[in-house]
């Protein structure tokens, strides 16, 4: 009994392609453009001008009373320096699952090459198997 391995088309697919990581995943113009707006919105330093920006508008909605204040937290503060405060989170976040899915990669990478030896090995115990058959058939007749 002998068997020849073919491994599975996927393991040379995934060769070529690598991990998929969020990098990835921008393509074209609008793609670029909206990764370049992101990227700039999305700092510590854009909601920091944010900030400031908002505190302008301030002293006015103190003196425009409790509706006016509440009002300008929810809608000018909060809209202004929460967006890049929570992109910048999210940036963070598709960082570390970008750092998860490769190290995943090669982790699956590691066990489709363990997979192979293990194939390897299992033919050449059946070649050793077919071997040791076969004098023991000599050995008998």
């Amino acid at each position: 009994m002998t068997t020849t391995h073919t491994p599975h088309p996927w393991i040379e697919e995934r060769t070529k392609t690598g991990p998929r990581l969020t990098k990835s995943e921008h393509i074209g113009f609008n793609g670029r453009l909206a990764l370049l707006i992101t990227d700039a919105v999305g700092t510590m330093w854009c909601a920091y001008v944010f900030t400031l920006i908002a505190l302008i508008s301030l002293p006015a909605a103190i003196h425009g009373g409790t509706a006016t204040l509440v009002s300008w937290v929810a809608q000018t503060f909060l809209q202004l320096v929460l967006l890049s405060v929570i992109m910048v989170g999210q940036k963070v976040a598709a960082k570390a699952s970008d750092k998860q899915a490769e190290q995943t990669y090669k982790d699956a990478e590691a066990l489709l090459k363990i997979q192979d030896e293990i194939h390897w090995l299992i033919e050449i115990n059946n070649e050793l198997t077919e071997e040791i058959h076969s004098h023991i058939i000599k050995e008998k007749s």
